[in-house]
């Protein structure tokens, strides 16, 4: 028979068993749920990553798109497939175009990321796509050069020709050539070969990047490197004509006689507003002259009589100006803007540029631009500012960039913010011996680069492929 007391006694141990086997379910249910909720928050983190991933995925898919020019077949939704080809989730893109006259200067694109398993968690990259234009140049020239002595220059040098580059450079100085003849037009006569040139005969010999002083800084100084295409950048001036032609009259201007017999040329002066004064020339006054190319000769630069013949808008979506004559420009450019001087009627006549006066922007802070093109030269006047202003990407096509040589002509300062392209030599200062005897005595260059990857319609571009110009996770 059991007594009351044993009988207790196992009450006690069904009570205790009971009270630890539910502290001990209790306990593990806990740990269960921990032990679940860690598993679920790591696979909550790892659809975090993915999806950024995945965003990243879209953007480069659509850069494939954009570089091999098949946007119009690409998707703006598309399914993401994880290394053994399982769909793990999905992007979405949006993509806006910074386009002018057609033509394609920047994309930004967002893409959204995000995985199947967890598709409220989404990740957003932004970034914009460009190609580097000409403007990443201070200079880019397709013959021999002789930088002064003088000369501030910042920002990348490079020519297809020899390089003598007297003056202070903070960039790179590049040369296609391993080696050039000197003459006594770039100062080596007597050959300098203290600065590693040598004779062959008659002949100075130097190296494709060389300096006669201390100015320089020859540890940037790089040649020979591959030559630059400039066929290759070539402007279509005739598709620039073509478009100009199809808008309202103020953006394509024919040959000046066609408006007033006795037309010499046209004068444009941006004004700050975003409009342009359009001016008839009929008289110019003629300075004695010398230049590489004529020799002595009279130029016809100078304006001694002109009148205003209309003032007009800039297209804020073509911003394009063709002029079928010889063009002098001046003034403050309100928006980007490219104006063009070209002949394309008479096969055997190529017009010229003149830098009238000063040239500056209404902002700095990129929204302004000014790209200046002509067929020949692109020339500094005998009466130009003592002290002047230019900004722009100034574009020789055929001809030279620079200021012929006046006698006794010499102004103070001359200041230059943005690119010269150049198809000949360029030169703002004459010197006989030791002696400045025309030109601009101090010389200052910087590149701009607000010009580089959004530079005004039609500039050329170094790099056919657009690349990252700016990347952002955004919420």
């Amino acid at each position: 028979m059991i007594s009351m007391k044993d009988k207790f006694s196992k009450g006690v141990i069904t009570t205790y068993a009971l009270v630890f086997g539910a502290i001990f379910l209790i306990l593990l249910g806990g740990l269960f749920g921990f032990v679940l909720l860690q598993l679920r928050q790591s696979a909550r983190k790892d659809a975090w990553n993915e999806s950024l991933h995945i965003a990243e995925a879209g953007i480069n898919y659509w850069r494939w798109c954009l570089n091999n020019n098949i946007e119009s077949q690409c998707e703006t939704e598309k399914e993401y497939l994880d290394a053994q080809g399982n769909p793990i989730g999905r992007f979405s893109l949006n993509i806006d175009s910074q386009i002018n006259c057609g033509e394609t200067i920047s994309k930004t694109i967002i893409s959204t990321g995000w995985t199947y398993k967890f598709p409220q968690i989404r990740r957003q990259v932004k970034v914009i796509y460009g190609r580097a234009s000409v403007g990443q140049y201070a200079y880019l020239i397709n013959d021999n050069v002789w930088a002064g002595s003088d000369r501030e220059i910042r920002g990348l040098y490079h020519s297809n020709g020899g390089i003598r580059m007297d003056g202070e450079n903070q960039s790179v100085v590049s040369s296609a050539q391993e080696e050039w003849i000197c003459t006594d037009s770039f100062g080596c006569d007597p050959c300098p070969t203290d600065a590693g040139c040598h004779t062959e005969g008659t002949d100075c010999v130097c190296p494709g990047v060389f300096t006669t002083t201390g100015n320089a800084n020859s540890d940037l100084f790089d040649f020979p490197v591959t030559s630059f295409d400039f066929d290759g950048i070539t402007i279509d001036l005739a598709q620039i004509k073509s478009l100009t032609q199809s808008h309202p009259q103020e953006y394509y201007w024919p040959p000046v006689t066609n408006i007033n017999p006795s037309g010499k040329g046209y004068h444009i002066k941006f004004k700050n507003d975003g409009t342009f004064e359009v001016w008839i020339i009929t008289d110019l006054q003629a300075t004695w002259a010398y230049s590489l190319e004529e020799g002595w000769h009279y130029d016809y630069f100078v304006i001694n009589s002109e009148y205003l013949y209309g003032t007009y808008s800039i297209d804020p979506n073509c911003s394009a100006i063709f002029v079928e004559d010889d063009l002098w420009v001046e003034g403050e450019i309100k928006g980007k803007v490219t104006i063009v001087s070209a002949d394309l009627i008479n096969p055997d006549q190529d017009t010229d540029v003149v830098l009238e006066g000063n040239i500056n922007y209404t902002a700095l802070d990129g929204s302004d631009g000014l790209a200046v093109v002509g067929e020949r030269n692109v020339l500094i006047p005998p009466d130009s500012p003592d002290h002047l202003e230019l900004r722009g990407i100034f574009i020789a096509q055929k001809g030279h960039f620079g200021r012929n040589h006046y006698p006794w002509n010499i102004k103070s300062k001359l200041e230059i913010y943005g690119s010269i392209v150049s198809n000949g030599r360029v030169g703002t200062q004459w010197s006989s011996g030791s002696m400045i005897v025309s030109g601009y005595l101090q010389r200052e260059n910087y590149f701009d680069s607000h010009l580089v990857y959004f530079p005004p319609p039609f500039v050329p571009y170094v790099e056919s492929d657009f690349s990252i110009l700016n990347w952002e996770e955004v919420e």
